[in-house]
């Protein structure tokens, strides 16, 4: 597998010098700057290609060419935001830009309910605590029917933390789940906004209807609509898992399970319609078995990112070291040298050690614990190579 590394852009404080210092060979980075359903200019994608070839590495992924929130709910003006996107794949063809990493979560990626949770070691990762997450639901958000969605042991440990939580806890709440993890790149709420527990409501409002199949059916009209430029310049689309892979705050998830991603795959059945493996987010629902899906899935993945979590006591989740944890990377890693070897991959989030908390802007990536964890794959797939050779 090739070594990739996420990068933010110019902005990051991860030097491009840097990543290619310690073996980094691809970057995966987007135009972050551009507002979402607006078109990547040619003019843009070159500039930034450039800059990453004049450091000596290329542009390997994009993550991601965000898809807006109408085409997922199937907004009126889904079309002319399908063109726009259909003119973004474009240029990135053009560019030789290949594969294009995108999520089909409505309203909200990735969720966590701590972004530095401690560990005795000292380090750092996150971390979703179910109660706190159904606390956020039933008695911030005060979503309508969302005490239906959780038993009465789980409401029973809400109403507990609701005698002892504070204002701050509250605010720390709001501002993990729906501004933090969900703004510093192409989000709908970014830091600064007023009041982002009544946006976020107005942003579920727009899915009022919308359930399971509808939504299936709207991520195949994008990709049948899509397809044609990808056949045209060999673009890999390659969806993400949910994060976390089950339906939350009433929205549906259609790319949590083994089912999904078989539906998905079949219903365009186009090789330039793939997946993400990640292993993290596929790792964080006791449904899955990660390395089964791996090997049931090797041949339409088109990127991997290398993650792995742990499943603790009433559902709660969080980051394990690489070599550990429901990912079983080494498996993977094993399974995705045999079966597709020259894919992307990425080690992904991880701790955060020694001073990472100043080395970027970006919540939840470490540096030194995302190389540590470099260097610990770059091993393993090196051994699994000459096992494969022998």
């Amino acid at each position: 597998m090739k070594k990739t590394w996420r990068w933010f852009g110019k902005k990051d404080k991860i030097t491009l010098p840097i990543l290619r210092q310690i073996g980094v060979e691809g970057i995966v980075t987007a135009l972050h700057d551009i507002p979402n359903g607006e078109v990547w200019s040619s003019e843009t994608i070159n500039d930034l290609n450039n800059y990453i070839k004049e450091a000596g590495l290329y542009w390997s992924v994009v993550e991601s060419l965000p898809v807006s929130e109408a085409i997922k709910y199937g907004g009126d003006n889904r079309d002319l935001l399908i063109d726009n996107y259909i003119t973004s794949l474009r240029n990135l063809g053009e560019a030789g830009i290949k594969t294009v990493c995108y999520n089909f979560m409505p309203v909200i990626d990735w969720i966590r309910t701590d972004l530095m949770y401690p560990w005795s070691d000292g380090t750092f990762s996150l971390y979703f605590d179910k109660t706190r997450f159904a606390y956020f639901d039933c008695m911030i958000l005060k979503r309508e029917g969302a005490k239906e969605d959780y038993s009465k042991e789980e409401m029973d440990k809400v109403y507990q933390l609701d005698k002892i939580i504070t204002e701050h806890e509250k605010e720390q709440l709001i501002d993990t789940i729906i501004v933090k993890t969900q703004g510093f790149i192409n989000g709908n709420i970014k830091d600064g906004d007023k009041n982002p527990v009544a946006i976020f409501k107005t942003l579920l409002a727009l899915y009022n209807g919308i359930d399971h199949k509808v939504l299936r059916e709207n991520l195949k009209y994008f990709l049948e609509r899509i397809m044609p430029v990808c056949d045209e310049y060999g673009i890999n689309m390659c969806i993400h898992p949910d994060d976390p892979p089950y339906p939350v705050l009433g929205l549906p998830r259609i790319v949590s399970n083994r089912e999904d991603i078989e539906w998905i795959l079949n219903a365009v059945n186009n090789p330039h319609n793939g997946i993400t493996f990640c292993a993290g987010s596929l790792s964080s629902g006791i449904h899955n078995n990660v390395p089964e899906l791996a090997r049931q899935f090797a041949s339409r993945t088109r990127f991997v990112h290398l993650r792995s979590t742990n499943i603790l006591s009433d559902g709660n989740f969080i980051e394990a070291p690489h070599l550990e944890g429901r990912g079983h990377l080494i498996e993977l890693a094993r399974i995705f040298e045999k079966e597709n070897p020259l894919l992307p991959m990425r080690v992904d989030h991880g701790r955060l050690m020694l001073d990472d908390a100043d080395k970027g802007y970006n919540p939840g990536y470490s540096f030194y614990g995302r190389m540590y964890a470099l260097a610990q794959m770059d091993g393993v797939i090196e051994t699994i190579k000459n096992e494969l050779n022998r």
